[in-house]
């Protein structure tokens, strides 16, 4: 049977072609957009959360990348009744990349030219998690990663942004964890909470509430001794290719970082 790859993730999408699958990928959802050139020809098939199940199933895929945090069980039990290979991911943070790439090497090792681009990627996180541990700060800031406004929403401890930036040498807040799955994962803030006087930074993130400017006071007035700036979500978020340099890209913010206490 010829493969077909169907990817529902967006950060799933990048890396396929990062390995080289992309002649392979026939579906992705709207919000796959690297690399821009290439997923432009890939049909679309709704969003991660409201996927076309029956385009999808026209499209016949063999195989179907999926995440646990970004897709929905029920449409994952909808798939099953027609895919013969679900890929079920669920990186948790940035060294869980090397069980991803091991994954991508099992389902697609046999086309070329997975197994060389899978190596070279592992490699390159590994040579930046060494980089950012040698690197990391005697004393971490305290970090406020924000991704939604109205209501304001962060992220538990146990995400794959939070421990990104713990890899980092940061500490987000609130001190809390999530659990493997479901809305716990992503704190909602009343904005009077104690503990957000010991906050050092608060990043605004460019995804999936794109943060600009105009939202940096308001931001301050939660923590008002803190730095407030706007950050890459896809750098500190999307796992994938971008890994190496999403720890890179916060160890250097973190490195700019000095705890106000």
């Amino acid at each position: 049977m010829q493969t077909r790859i169907a990817s529902l993730v967006p950060s799933l999408t990048e890396l396929l072609f990062a390995l080289g699958l992309g002649p392979w990928v026939v579906a992705r959802t709207g919000f796959c957009i690297h690399p821009a050139a290439e997923v432009s020809a890939v049909p679309k098939v709704g969003g991660t959360k409201d996927v076309n199940l029956a385009k999808l199933r026209r499209l016949a895929p063999t195989h179907v990348l999926v995440n646990v945090d970004e897709n929905r069980l029920e449409t994952v039990e909808a798939l099953r009744e027609f895919v013969p290979h679900i890929v079920v991911t669920h990186p948790c943070g940035p060294e869980d990349n090397l069980d991803l790439l091991a994954q991508m090497a099992q389902h697609f090792g046999a086309l070329a030219p997975v197994l060389p681009r899978v190596q070279a990627l592992k490699l390159e996180l590994e040579s930046a998690l060494a980089e950012v541990r040698a690197a990391t700060p005697a004393q971490p800031p305290n970090v406020l990663y924000l991704i939604w406004r109205e209501p304001w929403m962060t992220v538990a401890r146990d995400t794959y942004i939070s421990r990104l930036l713990a890899q980092a040498g940061g500490h987000t807040w609130p001190d809390v964890e999530g659990g493997p799955h479901g809305a716990g994962r992503y704190p909602v803030l009343q904005g009077d909470e104690p503990w957000l006087a010991a906050v050092d930074e608060v990043w605004l993130s460019s995804e999936p509430y794109q943060f600009t400017e105009q939202h940096l006071a308001q931001a301050q007035a939660l923590c008002p001794q803190a730095r407030v700036r706007l950050v890459d979500g896809e750098l500190l978020s999307w796992y994938g290719p971008r890994a190496a340099a999403g720890l890179r890209y916060a160890a250097q913010l973190l490195g700019g970082s000095r705890p106000l206490r």
